[in-house]
């Protein structure tokens, strides 16, 4: 599939699953009812809690091997056994590169998700809501009218970030960058599961918040192959 087929599918699932959402908001409770279990969401445990944080790190790790690895390109450091070995002075990304993935870090999971959905949508967390043994109503993704103040369920930030990692998974070498592909889209898949079997987020937020995150990418990733 072409970058452009590849935005285009991406832009019509987006439009579509928003469009699913506001008209069956109820789909979000269902989902979320399958974790909870006893008055608790049942994926909450101290092993999970030490997947959740590997998964947290996990996109940042990634970025800061890809900054090392631009930086051994860019100085030649051959004599580095380190950089030898894994063949960064060689194949390290190009400065293009590194500015597509901070730009789409920064743009995604950065502004969009963590500085303007999560902050200004006020809705409320399934473990929050009355449903739930929470205090605070239900509320659907699209009416920004609940009692959450801060740091809010819509979007997760934690899928965006995992959702982040197609953008390096699109410049892997062609002969791995389908399995890369394919990995990033386990990994957010995963990360999604996670946070809903806590309790820390609906099906909509993380579903959409990984779709606007692959819009972003795809779309820079465009940019990205117009070689000056």
């Amino acid at each position: 599939m072409s970058s452009a087929s590849a935005l285009v599918f991406a832009s019509i699932l987006t439009l579509a699953c928003c469009a699913l959402f506001a008209a069956a908001p109820q789909l979000d409770l269902v989902v979320a009812q399958n974790f909870f279990s006893d008055g608790h969401f049942t994926g909450l445990t101290p092993l999970t809690e030490q997947i959740r944080r590997m998964f947290f790190d996990a996109p940042y790790a990634l970025l800061v091997l890809l900054l090392l690895a631009y930086a051994a390109r860019r100085r030649n450091f051959r004599r580095l056994g380190f950089a030898r070995r894994l063949g960064f002075a060689r194949r390290g990304p190009d400065g293009r590169a590194i500015l597509f993935l901070v730009a789409t870090l920064a743009l995604g999971p950065g502004l969009l998700v963590n500085g303007l959905l999560k902050e200004n949508s006020h809705r409320p967390r399934p473990e929050q809501t009355v449903e739930f043994g929470g205090p605070w109503r239900f509320r659907p993704f699209e009416n920004f009218d609940g009692d959450c103040r801060s740091n809010c369920s819509f979007a997760s930030g934690e899928v965006s970030a995992s959702a982040w990692t197609l953008a390096p998974a699109l410049l892997a070498p062609p002969a791995f960058r389908v399995a890369a592909i394919g990995a990033a889209l386990l990994f957010t898949a995963a990360t999604a599961l996670l946070r809903m079997s806590f309790g820390g987020h609906y099906l909509s937020d993380a579903l959409l918040s990984a779709l606007f995150t692959f819009l972003i990418v795809l779309t820079l990733y465009r940019w990205y192959l117009r070689r000056p």
